[in-house]
């Protein structure tokens, strides 16, 4: 089948196959004598398997990870196991780092009077986030607010 084909058998785009191609995450495919890339189902079964793994927010290099491991059949599933709880790890960080973002910006909109007024504690934190020295003592200068 052409790239088109296998981009809409396995749900990855045409530009996506090519660009893991072209980084190596998946092997070059084969070519026509015109040039043309043709896949086999196994190519298809490995973007599906790509794709999965990045709606799961897996990394590239997870990914080749995981895609030797899944080519090997005599794998022990401890070190696919430790991959994936080190995602799970980094997903919680950032859930914590996002949560703390939600936080620290529904607190300066709650003290922002919104109306014709130029004051802003929005626009000032941002402003003293530019500044080192303020950013990691926790408290911006100008608004007093606890950065999260």
């Amino acid at each position: 089948m052409n790239i088109g084909e296998a981009a809409r058998a396995s749900g990855v785009s045409a530009k996506m196959i090519r660009y893991y191609e072209r980084i190596g995450l998946i092997a070059d495919a084969a070519r026509t004598e015109a040039g043309y890339r043709t896949y086999d189902r196994n190519d298809v079964e490995t973007l599906r398997f790509i794709r999965r793994a990045r709606d799961l927010g897996f990394s590239v290099d997870e990914m080749t990870a995981l895609l030797a491991l899944w080519r090997d059949k005599g794998r022990e599933s401890a070190e696919v196991k430790r991959i994936a709880l080190g995602h799970v790890a980094d997903i919680e960080r950032r859930i914590r780092e996002l949560q703390g973002m939600a936080r620290t910006l529904a607190h300066l909109a709650g003290h922002c009077h919104g109306d014709h007024r130029p004051d802003c504690p929005i626009l000032d934190d941002l402003a003293e986030g530019s500044d080192d020295d303020t950013a990691g003592a926790g408290v911006t200068q100008r608004t007093g607010f606890r950065r999260r």
